[in-house]
């Protein structure tokens, strides 16, 4: 049978052919119980009809192929691929028109109640805590801000007792001809000399901007020296300019 042929163990034929047994036998006597106009049904002479539309090949051997009423033979390979054929043509009818979601309705639904959910307050101990962490987060940046200007104050002490007569170019002491980001670290850092009056800018007789130290008898108590401002920006391109311009090939605030 056409059924059989994706069988791949002997229990699923068995399964199947018994399957076949019991559909036969619940058809046969559904069959016996129907009546068309007072006759019932003959189960021999329909078989007798299924099997001459299968194309029973009958055996000439015996009694015409007949033996006790029962026919012996052969069926061909495409018998039931014919029958099933024949069966899909009572099977054929489009599906009767229905909802998937009920019956509609044109007025729109009523929204639902929105119910809040209360926030939960922080806690005493998270509010207390948040602020400490955010303190020591601030105080730990400062006191590494403060050690790296106590840092480079040292190297502009350094370079200014080794020759007070030779004026320190400015961008020859915050560049590092190697590293951009270092270069920038060391004008943040500068800056707070300048702000604080431990260190001062002037420009030489070149117009070229200087920094030295200021001695401790220089430095006015509470900053009141008139003091200007301005703001110093760097581009990796100007940075390379710069280390062209002044042949810088050391730097002169090593890193840690």
């Amino acid at each position: 049978f056409a059924c059989f042929l994706a069988v791949r163990q002997p229990r699923e034929a068995a399964l199947d052919a018994q399957l076949l047994v019991v559909t036969t036998d619940l058809g046969n006597e559904k069959a016996s119980q129907l009546s068309a106009e007072g006759a019932s049904f003959d189960s021999v002479a329909f078989t007798e009809h299924l099997l001459s539309y299968m194309g029973l090949k009958r055996l000439t051997n015996g009694e015409d192929g007949q033996q006790n009423g029962a026919a012996f033979g052969y069926l061909p390979q495409d018998a039931w691929q014919k029958v099933a054929q024949r069966a899909e043509n009572c099977f054929r009818a489009a599906p009767s028109f229905h909802y998937m979601m009920g019956s509609f309705h044109a007025e729109p639904p009523s929204p639902k109640q929105r119910i809040e959910r209360q926030r939960k307050a922080p806690t005493k101990e998270v509010k207390r805590m948040m602020p400490t962490q955010l303190k020591k987060m601030g105080d730990s940046h400062q006191e590494a801000t403060e050690k790296e200007v106590e840092r480079i104050l040292g190297y502009l002490k350094k370079y200014y007792q080794d020759d007070p007569t030779s004026p320190i170019f400015y961008y020859e002491f915050v560049i590092d001809p190697n590293s951009f980001s270092r270069t920038v670290e060391n004008i943040f850092h500068t800056s707070f000399l300048i702000r604080d009056g431990l260190a001062r800018m002037y420009l030489n007789s070149d117009r070229l901007p200087c920094i030295a130290p200021v001695e401790e008898g220089e430095v006015e108590a509470g900053g009141s020296s008139i003091r200007k401002q301005c703001i110093v920006s760097i581009s990796p391109k100007l940075w390379k300019e710069i280390k062209e311009a002044y042949d810088i090939r050391n730097e002169l605030i090593q890193p840690e």
